[in-house]
């Protein structure tokens, strides 16, 4: 079956940087668009980033454009989410999630395959 596996997170101080790391499993990983979202405590999903596949195009929050770099690694299975510069507000389970053969999307709706989700907290 599909699995979408993250790890890389924990506890960072503000102005820290973590890598975010994601493997896909049980899919043809190169048919897929990836993207990360992120969920803080009493909110909604959020989209932080996405990549096409291949990695030729790449889409951004406002919110972490500049700090944050997606990227992928076919030959392994895995996407990656490189933060840096963190910020409190940057505090969240994050999620990445695959998407078929269309191209990324800044949508949660828009993606089939979920991960469990890792836990970044960046402290002031």
């Amino acid at each position: 079956q599909v699995q979408l596996v993250e790890s890389g997170g924990g506890l960072v101080q503000a102005g820290g940087s973590l890598r975010l790391s994601c493997a896909a499993s049980g899919l043809t990983f190169t048919s897929y668009a990836m993207g990360w979202f992120r969920q803080a405590p009493g909110k909604e999903r959020e989209f932080v980033a996405a990549i096409s596949r291949g990695g030729g195009s790449t889409y951004y929050a406002d919110s972490v454009k500049g700090r944050f770099t997606i990227s992928r690694e076919d030959a392994k299975n895995t996407v990656y989410l490189q933060m840096n510069s963190l910020k409190p507000e940057d505090t969240a389970v994050y999620y990445c999630a695959s998407r078929f053969r269309l191209g990324p999307s800044l949508s949660s709706d828009h993606y089939g395959y979920w991960g469990q989700g890792t836990q970044v907290t960046v402290s002031s």
